[in-house]
């Protein structure tokens, strides 16, 4: 978890594209926190930040 939103945005598009999986950022009591988006689950107490794709939108 980070507290800083730049270096989450910057971890979470990396472990996106070394991954080549999706992954959601999101934050939790001010925290940020990064997974693969399906981990994530409907019922999870979090705040979305921004979804990344590993591909080029076209």
């Amino acid at each position: 978890m980070s507290h800083d939103l730049s270096l989450a945005q910057s971890h979470a598009f990396q472990l996106s594209r070394d991954l080549m999986v999706p992954v959601t950022l999101f934050e939790v009591d001010g925290e940020y926190g990064v997974l693969p988006s399906d981990e994530i689950d409907a019922d999870d107490d979090l705040a979305i930040v921004h979804e990344y794709m590993p591909w080029p939108a076209h």
